[in-house]
């Protein structure tokens, strides 16, 4: 009833409806239509030309390719974090590849395809002295209220003194008035913190393991596209065309965690 409304509320506007459709209905409509984020770098950000560029967005144009023959065949949607799961389950895209980590709750959901990306929890500093987590032991280190890091890091830096902030631009605030020592959050978004801030580097310490998938729907009229979809992302993990893509965009990569 709810498909049939929208359906009904497009067509008396004039207006085509596009939402999450069986692999058979996206094979008619000649495109994807992917929900991703455009405000992480390296996963997923708009460059100087207003261009979507980064891993995730590259592995949906792949995907496209894949399923319909053409990386040009996908039209890309930018959503918030709270809209991450519920433009699938409202059937307003087909999937969504947009930095969301796969876990037990998100699966009573969504589904999702094996893992593109293994994340973790790391450290930025502007202090060339921080090289290794021991020399961490006794730092002042930022992180995010209710960050599952925060865990990460009590548990392996127990003297370390924590500082609970509300945003990056908080945690940068900090450590350019010297009030933190380091800032401590997922790898992937510390790899965009460095490339826009060339005075900071990243520890090679990687706490933790943060497993990314496309969130695909529910229900037996997807099966054939979540097989679809899944059996892509392993041909592309097999192939070392993901560890390529992650290797370009600067990542750090598990390669025993990668390889199944």
């Amino acid at each position: 009833m709810k498909n049939l409304l929208l359906i009904l509320g497009f067509l008396l506007l004039g207006v085509a409806p596009s939402f999450s459709a069986d692999l058979d209905t996206i094979i008619r409509r000649g495109k994807l239509i992917v929900a991703v984020k455009n405000n992480l770098p390296p996963l997923a950000f708009l460059d100087s030309q207003g261009n979507l560029q980064g891993l995730e967005i590259d592995i949906a144009k792949r995907l496209a390719s894949e399923i319909l023959g053409s990386d040009s065949a996908i039209i890309l949607k930018p959503v918030s974090n709270q809209e991450r799961l519920q433009v699938v389950i409202d059937d307003r895209v087909d999937f969504a590849i947009a930095r969301v980590a796969i876990t037990p709750a998100r699966q009573r959901l969504v589904d999702f395809s094996p893992f593109y990306y293994l994340d973790s929890s790391g450290f930025v500093t502007k202090n060339p002295q921080l090289q290794r987590l021991e020399d961490l032991a006794n730092s002042r280190i930022a992180v995010l209220n209710g960050s599952t890091t925060i865990a990460l890091v009590r548990s392996n830096l127990p003297k370390a003194t924590l500082r609970g902030v509300a945003s990056y631009q908080e945690a940068l605030n900090l450590l350019e008035t010297g009030e933190i020592d380091a800032f401590a959050a997922d790898n992937s978004l510390l790899t965009g913190w460095v490339q826009q801030f060339s005075n900071y580097h990243q520890l090679p310490i990687q706490l933790g393991a943060i497993a990314l998938g496309v969130v695909l729907p529910k229900g037996l009229q997807y099966q054939s596209l979540r097989e679809r979809v899944n059996q892509a992302i392993e041909r592309l993990e097999s192939t070392g065309w993901l560890a390529e893509r992650v290797n370009y965009w600067g990542l750090p990569l598990r390669i025993r965690e990668m390889g199944r």
